[in-house]
């Protein structure tokens, strides 16, 4: 791989060295192509963009991406024409509704845009909406608003390059906002740089490799992954709406069998729908033999998802093999870790109850699984941290992850404390460290994720973690919806109490046995984690808060529950303070009887 020092100096090189290779093609419904671009055509776009944003904006201006699921030539060319002018890119979901308008406006204020970029149908759409509502976001009245679709091929003449180094910031990348407020990570070109030769190298990536990505590209994942790797490794990509997944995920599977994709990939619940909601006839025409990185990360990877997958694709072509759980977050630019791609996924069976302690203790069964995703790349180093102490945790016991790495972006944008406090961490003098937030453990060289600090609870004096107790309510009764579930805890007037969250099937709606449910709720969590649920709320399909990358909020769930504006469907809450245990210790015991 060449040595670039820049962005830029990527996408010129491709362009004047593969001026006729495709890059970009893009399926807005999943079904058949909007376009492609070759790396030719995409450089003249973008410097036509970045010679228009170069007579409004001055280099270090913020620069709002906005642009509708279905223009995601569009929004490659916008993005990188941000860079071409030496302006900082803000990426950020379309604004759908009006709450997503009320978002927007949140992203101008932190980010402080001095023009925002979309087509020209979706900023009418837009704007048509913030004039029947004139005090829904003001501040977004007040921008300039770019059309790109109407900037003329012919200022790509105009372009100057900008003066940028590899400290120069690229973009803004935002957090998934799955624990709190999301915060803008600032990013420079030698942190994109790193990463991408990161994931070049762990993914054995070649100009022969071809990618099919439906991540959305205003998210790190899809960002990273989807519009700068490729362009890093010089292979085409084709590139889909997340939203044509969603209505017919079978259409994902569908684009690597058409274009004999190499690398694909996504959150762990898009191999769940895909598994779940395939039918046996589609698979006879699906071939997924040339599929060798099916990279899973984003959220915890389940081993049984990865099983069910593997068992029912195996038809197709699909090997074992080709799984690729990884780690990585907005703070690092994308990449943590990852394993090596020619192995099977690492899984290790280990004791629930010595977890819940902090503890690594390898099962003689399979008691719970954690599945490894790899380990440090290039010089990065990761590290086990105590929380509570802030000392380093021998092998085998679970504490925060710290990382350090050269793909560590500078800081969250105009956030000093937290970013002196999340950016900034030491052991003693060795240091700076990235607090990742995340809990985990090292052992036999790799990292395991457990969960995440802000989501820990504390049950009966026993460390409690939400995923695994959400996954045992998913699969007690067929009325509840897979991934669309949160465990939590909240303050009683005696003690840290657990409440359960889940959306329900659609097909159950209309005749939705509450009594039923929630009993089948109460048994499942008693037996697998001798934990008393204290209210459970079932609410209405695809209402429960989640990330724009698909991540449950917790956080937005705990406070909708206390709030009581979730869109409930049933409720149950414990009535009796007394005699709460026993009825806890004769569910636990019919369960096991």
């Amino acid at each position: 791989m060449a040595k670039y020092l820049t962005i830029v100096d990527i996408l010129h090189d491709r362009s004047q060295n593969l001026p006729h290779q495709t890059a970009y093609t893009f399926w807005p419904d999943g079904e058949k192509s909007s376009g492609s671009l070759t790396y030719r055509e995409l450089e003249t776009q973008v410097q036509a963009i970045a010679a228009h944003l170069q007579s409004i904006v001055i280099p270090g201006d913020r620069v709002l991406v906005v642009y509708p699921y279905t223009a995601g030539l569009e929004f490659i060319t916008s993005f990188f024409g941000c860079i071409y002018a030496g302006v900082i890119a803000v990426t950020t979901n379309p604004p759908l509704n009006n709450d997503a308008i009320a978002k927007l406006q949140e992203r101008v204020e932190s980010s402080q845009p001095k023009a925002i970029l979309s087509t020209e149908s979706f900023l009418q759409e837009v704007q048509e909406k913030l004039a029947k509502n004139p005090d829904l976001a003001p501040n977004l009245k007040h921008l300039p608003w770019i059309a790109t679709d109407k900037i003329p091929l012919s200022q790509a003449f105009q372009w100057l390059k900008p003066k940028i180094d590899t400290d120069t910031l690229a973009f803004f990348q935002y957090t998934s906002g799955s624990t709190g407020k999301p915060k803008g990570v600032m990013v420079t070109h030698s942190n994109v740089l790193h990463n991408s030769e990161i994931i070049y190298q762990s993914f054995e990536h070649t100009a022969d490799s071809r990618g099919v990505i439906w991540l959305p590209m205003f998210h790190d994942m899809g960002l990273i992954g989807g519009v700068v790797q490729p362009l890093y490794g010089g292979f085409p990509v084709t590139l889909m709406s997340p939203v044509a997944l969603i209505q017919k995920p079978i259409r994902w599977l569908k684009a690597i069998s058409q274009y004999k994709a190499t690398t694909s990939g996504g959150p762990n619940f898009a191999y769940d729908l895909v598994s779940r909601q395939v039918r046996p006839e589609q698979l006879e025409s699906l071939d997924l033999s040339s599929w060798s990185v099916a990279f899973s990360g984003a959220e915890s990877v389940r081993a049984e998802t990865l099983d069910r997958f593997a068992e029912t694709f195996a038809p197709c072509g699909f090997r074992r093999e080709a799984f690729y759980p990884c780690y990585g977050m907005a703070e690092t630019t994308l990449f943590i870790s990852g394993g090596a791609k020619t192995k099977p996924p690492v899984v290790k069976y280990v004791n629930a109850e010595a977890l819940a302690e902090k503890r690594v203790v390898v099962a003689p069964g399979k008691s719970k699984a954690v599945v490894s995703c790899g380990w440090s790349w290039l010089g990065d180093e990761i590290v086990i941290v105590d929380s509570e102490s802030n000392a380093p945790s021998p092998e085998g016991r679970v504490g925060e992850i710290w990382v350090s790495s050269a793909g560590i972006g500078r800081g969250y944008w105009n956030q000093p404390k937290e970013t002196e406090s999340t950016f900034n961490a030491y052991l003693g003098v060795q240091g700076p460290f990235l607090r990742t937030g995340d809990l985990g453990f090292l052992q036999d060289g790799e990292l395991f994720i457990t969960g995440r600090i802000k989501d820990v609870m504390i049950l009966w004096g026993r460390y409690r973690y939400p995923q695994d107790i959400e996954l045992t309510v998913e699969r007690c009764h067929p009325a509840l919806r897979a991934g669309c579930g949160a465990a939590f805890s909240i303050e009683t007037e005696d003690d840290e109490r657990l409440v359960i969250v889940q959306e329900v099937e659609r097909n159950y709606l209309r005749k939705l046995n509450i009594e039923e449910v929630v009993g089948g709720i109460r048994q499942a969590v008693a037996q697998e984690h001798t934990v008393e649920v204290y209210a459970i709320a079932l609410l209405k399909t695809g209402s429960i808060p989640k990330t724009t990358s698909g991540k449950i909020q917790r956080g937005a769930c705990r406070s909708q529950f206390l709030e009581d504006t979730l869109n409930i469907v049933g409720k149950w809450k414990l009535q009796t303070e007394k005699g709460s245990v026993s009825e806890l210790a004769d569910s636990y015991i019919k369960s096991r009887d």
